[in-house]
């Protein structure tokens, strides 16, 4: 089955052709940051608009790798929400005309769902469900358990900031460029995780809920202090990229104390992060059941994604209409 994934839920400008939810024969993505990076964050409205003008050629792009024509596939894909209005309804309307033009049916994907299946791209498996998530982004931060490709439940999410936006944020303290995130793990790489103590947030026993708003604060107030003197940003960044690590870890951790699962799969954009990932995949090793993380180039917003996702949506009979609007604020 072959597969046209579009992913516009931001500011990359995402196509790929999946064949049989798992062989990536085109992967095409396009980033913004040269037109963001002035305003230290996503201007919606830039992103759109950029959307509006690379997706066609994008489209065109992903086909002519894959040695496709339109008529070709089996259906087209597309990230419905969550995401910024303006450029999900690019992505969404393109979507549209494509599955109108060629009579291909149309599958909506949930952004948060593609990355629960980004791990199994490229490998020749199928998740082993059921397994516990871990999604971390810029603007999100959950567990989730994976029952199966229709049946996901979240069990624990962030109280105020995601892990992504405590990253870039905490870059922005030290004077990184946009994207933050990357730019802090390269800095921290020549630090000491250990030089600075700052605070993990844990909650009662038993409890998974995750925070990263006090941690970014008590690097603020660091960086304020005269303790920041005897220290070098390298230190700051590697003792604060610690401290996320260990918060999210421990909640996996216990996670895996409440319940068996067959797997971990580390999936979103802090994924790519390799600290993280290296933790991970111990835990997972220490607990004796595999742990799952996305190639690099799978774990940032990719159509591919999209694409495996709609892949089990067709697999289990459901599409949508040409009807289908984005919605912003799409649930989990």
């Amino acid at each position: 089955m072959l597969l046209l994934g579009i992913e516009t839920s931001c500011d990359d400008t995402a196509t790929a052709v999946v064949r049989d939810a798992r062989d990536v024969l085109a992967n095409v993505s396009t980033n913004q940051d040269e037109f963001h990076a002035r305003y230290g964050g996503i201007v919606p409205e830039i992103a759109s608009r950029r959307h509006a003008s690379l997706l066609s050629a994008a489209v065109d792009d992903a086909l002519a790798r894959a040695g496709l024509a339109l008529g070709d596939l089996d259906g087209i894909a597309v990230t419905a929400g969550p995401g910024l209005i303006g450029s999900l309804v690019v992505g969404v309307a393109t979507a549209k005309a494509l599955a109108f033009a060629s009579g291909k049916p149309l599958y909506a994907v949930n952004h948060l769902h593609g990355h629960l299946f980004a791990a199994f791209l490229e490998r020749a498996i199928e998740p082993p469900y059921p397994f516990l998530a871990l999604l971390v982004s810029g603007g999100h931060s959950q567990l989730v358990e994976v029952e199966s490709a229709l049946e996901l439940r979240v069990i624990a999410t962030t109280r105020d900031d995601a892990a992504g936006e405590a990253f870039d944020k905490t870059a922005r303290l030290l004077g990184l460029p946009f994207p933050g995130g990357p730019a802090l793990e390269a800095l921290a790489r020549d630090g000491d995780p250990a030089a600075i103590a700052f605070p993990r947030y844990r909650p009662e026993p038993g409890a998974l809920d995750l925070s990263f708003s006090g941690l970014k604060t008590s690097v603020r107030y660091f960086l304020d202090s005269p303790a920041a003197r005897d220290v070098t940003p390298a230190d700051v960044a590697a003792s604060f990229q610690a401290a996320v690590v260990d918060v999210l870890i421990d909640r996996v951790r216990r996670a895996l104390d409440r319940r068996a699962y067959n797997a971990i799969v580390l999936s979103g954009g802090v994924a790519a992060n390799a600290a993280l990932a290296t933790r991970c995949m111990a835990l997972g090793e220490a607990r004796g059941i595999p742990a799952y993380v996305p190639e690099r180039r799978f774990c940032t917003d990719n159509a591919a994604m999209i694409a495996a996702a709609a892949d089990r949506r067709r697999a289990a009979g459901t599409s949508d209409p040409l009807a289908l609007t984005a919605n912003p604020n799409l649930p989990f």
